[in-house]
């Protein structure tokens, strides 16, 4: 069932007062944060879309507050691409899709980008498959959207200021229709 983009801001409307798990955020700050980062690094408006997105599979598919905490995997990153998929090209679903296997990259590329994940992040990183060998991560950056989803990861880790001035959902609603592939609003 694909999801329109007035029910995509209905949900953060409905459930992005939640907090992040184990930051000191909500879902919806947390969203436009990253947004608003890819969008001042001059990233593409499909980009500056995935950055808004990425995280819409907690929405869809709440697990409570900090599931990795009870050992639970909520596969976000896939959950949302159904919901997605035809509303949006893969310019936009690949990089979300792959946000979760960027960390594990970087976390196997880089020996300090590890250290500087939070606690929620490290904790999640054991229930999603943990760090990339290294022939798994040089099977990763080859794939098409890799290179984004890498991008998009970096901003997400920096998401994370409570006090961080955003635009709201309306400016990101109309970057998210101008990218669209139906002509659903």
């Amino acid at each position: 069932m694909m999801i329109t983009i007035p029910q995509i801001n209905a949900l953060f409307e409905a459930h992005g007062h939640q907090m992040y798990s184990g930051e000191p955020l909500t879902q919806l700050q947390h969203a436009l944060q990253t947004a608003t980062l890819a969008e001042q690094a001059g990233a593409s408006t499909e980009l500056i879309s995935a950055a808004l997105l990425h995280d819409l599979g907690h929405l869809l598919n709440q697990q409570g507050d900090t599931p990795s905490a009870r050992g639970i995997d909520d596969a976000h990153q896939y959950f949302a691409i159904p919901f997605l998929r035809g509303l949006f090209s893969a310019a936009v679903l690949e990089p979300i899709r792959m946000h979760v296997d960027a960390k594990r990259y970087l976390c196997a590329v880089d020996s300090a980008y590890f250290a500087k994940l939070s606690e929620d992040s490290k904790r999640s990183l054991t229930l999603q498959g943990g760090i990339f060998s290294a022939e798994e991560a040089k099977a990763f950056i080859n794939q098409p959207y890799a290179a984004e989803a890498v991008q998009l990861r970096l901003w997400d880790d920096l998401a994370k200021d409570a006090e961080m001035p955003t635009p709201g959902m309306a400016h990101f609603a109309e970057l998210m229709a101008a990218c669209r592939m139906d002509i659903a609003t």
